[in-house]
């Protein structure tokens, strides 16, 4: 087991920001939440931590909450995949389409104008 860190190695920090200040949303909100573990890793520290925040961080260093994580990042990776593959059938059908046309077109048969359908 590591050694325990004393309480003054966090409160000596300072509380400024480090880096410039944040300029989309989603900085700001990674800067409040850096800010917001700090103070609760100085409170669990001290042993000041209300019963909340020390679940929270149990929960956190749990298996299953990592196994979950995963679970999310995969799914996300998966439906990414769909789309994309979505994508593909799209195109896929517009070739198609191109290659019947000029067969057709080869064949001797007369065409409709581009963009037109044509029902034989």
């Amino acid at each position: 087991m590591p050694p325990r860190r004393k309480a003054t190695d966090v409160s000596t920090q300072s509380n400024a920001p480090t880096g410039p200040p944040a300029t989309t949303p989603e900085e700001r909100e990674q800067q409040l939440t850096a800010l917001a573990y700090d103070l609760v890793e100085k409170r669990l520290l001290d042993g000041t931590a209300t019963s909340q925040e020390t679940t929270y961080f149990l929960k956190r260093g749990a298996t299953r909450e990592r196994l979950e994580e995963e679970k999310l990042r995969k799914e996300n990776r998966l439906l990414d995949a769909r789309q994309e593959q979505m994508g593909k059938g799209d195109r896929m059908e517009e070739l198609l389409e191109r290659a019947v046309r000029a067969f057709k077109g080869y064949s001797g048969e007369e065409l409709p104008p581009e963009g037109e359908e044509y029902y034989a």
